[in-house]
């Protein structure tokens, strides 16, 4: 049995590229004087359209799925995971463990975020379907 699929080894892989883009461009976009919010939307942004190209092409590889649709799925997803898993989580984490560190909560989040991404990914937005070449074939009654 397998610690690990190649599958997941990509999707770590495009996730530290599309995090190395988020936060190195934001620290680009800050010290060249943008502000805060829009530095932090443009960089997240960036890093989702390179994860979205690098998650479909590479970790996935569904280049024959249709894009639109995925494409909207993969933003739900993931905004759903930033935006509502990672902070109820970091809520949790909070309220459970009073006074910890900031960053835990935080890495909880991410780390739950994680395994969320990835298996609406696999599941959802990427998930193979058979071709009409695989789709089986009904048995026909001679009656």
């Amino acid at each position: 049995m397998k610690l690990i699929t190649s599958t997941q080894l990509r999707f770590g892989i495009v996730g530290v590229a599309n995090t190395l883009v988020d936060a190195l461009g934001y620290a680009l976009l800050v010290t060249l004087g943008v502000p805060l919010f829009v530095a932090n939307f443009i960089s997240t942004t960036a890093g989702m359209l390179l994860s979205f190209g690098l998650n479909r092409n590479f970790t996935f590889r569904a280049k024959d799925g249709d894009v639109r649709r995925q494409a909207l799925l993969f933003f739900a997803v993931t905004a759903f995971g930033l935006w509502v898993v990672q902070a109820l989580i970091i809520l949790a984490v909070t309220k459970a463990f009073p006074g910890v560190h900031v960053l835990i909560p935080k890495f909880c989040g991410i780390a739950v975020g994680l395994v969320w991404n990835y298996v609406l990914y696999h599941k959802v937005v990427f998930r193979q379907r058979p071709s009409a070449a695989e789709a089986p074939v009904p048995e026909v009654s001679h009656d």
